[in-house]
């Protein structure tokens, strides 16, 4: 198997909080501008989060496990270090054991990133690309790996963690499958955000798991029931027998 020339991002020091998590990686989404880690809401087998439009947002990944991992990072369907079409195959970051780091943007160079920002669907990167059909959703295939010491077995097929299902495979009713995407990521402003090369050999051709969170705006998620729609007065309706007697109508006018 050959050596991946792959990207190793600086360690951070955080805090433990709650995350979207897999056996070897947690995934969670930050809003840079709000400061805050999105909250995560399950609904029909996958995590969702609302993200608010022209908010700058970060993908934190942490490294669960012992060893090594290389995390292939997908927004939209589309890799965030190349550019392609988003492939397991392709180019990622690589995680020392217990190392969390935030992917602040769309990799330009070893030195910069365009910032990930939450925009509408038509000036998202992958619809200004051509590539709209996987808008609302970030995908991490997770790789570990191999070592000289360690037997190889036949690989086993990938541990979907809350990855998009097929809609027929999810159950989804008419209404969430005809509700249109409302938010998508676009390619905001340069940010510095250096990175070094590294070589990575995988365990395995195929990903020992893979994390996935869908998103979509506030107005979406409560239109598809994963949050509740806020309380408030209803509508005046009209009442059959308001009670009372009949009054005498107006005079009529000269």
């Amino acid at each position: 198997m050959r050596l991946l020339r792959s990207l190793l991002p600086a360690a951070l020091a955080l805090a433990a909080l709650p995350a979207h998590a897999g056996d070897l990686l947690q995934m969670q989404v930050v809003d840079r501008d709000q400061g805050n880690v999105l909250p995560e809401y399950a609904h029909r087998g996958d995590t969702w989060i609302a993200g608010t439009p022209s908010h700058r947002y970060a993908v934190r990944l942490t490294n669960t496990s012992g060893g090594r991992l290389l995390v292939v990072l997908s927004v939209d369907g589309v890799n965030a270090v190349s550019g392609e079409t988003a492939a397991a195959s392709q180019r990622g970051y690589v995680l020392a054991p217990d190392e969390t780091a935030e992917i602040t943007g769309w990799r330009k160079s070893m030195q910069g990133v365009a910032q990930f920002v939450f925009t509408s669907v038509p000036d998202s990167y992958a619809a200004r690309t051509g590539r709209p059909d996987d808008i609302g959703v970030i995908g991490a295939a997770v790789f570990t790996e191999r070592t000289r010491w360690r037997p190889v077995y036949p690989a086993a097929p990938p541990i979907a963690r809350n990855a998009p299902m097929e809609k027929s495979a999810m159950g989804a009713d008419a209404a969430e499958e005809a509700a249109p995407q409302r938010i998508g990521t676009g390619h905001g402003d340069a940010e510095w955000s250096p990175v070094t090369g590294t070589t990575f050999e995988r365990a395995s051709p195929r990903p020992a798991e893979i994390v996935a969170i869908r998103y979509d705006d506030v107005v979406s998620l409560r239109r598809l029931g994963i949050l509740p729609r806020p309380w408030g007065p209803r509508p005046h309706a009209p009442r059959p027998f308001p009670g009372g007697f009949v009054p005498d109508p107006p005079l009529a006018r000269d």
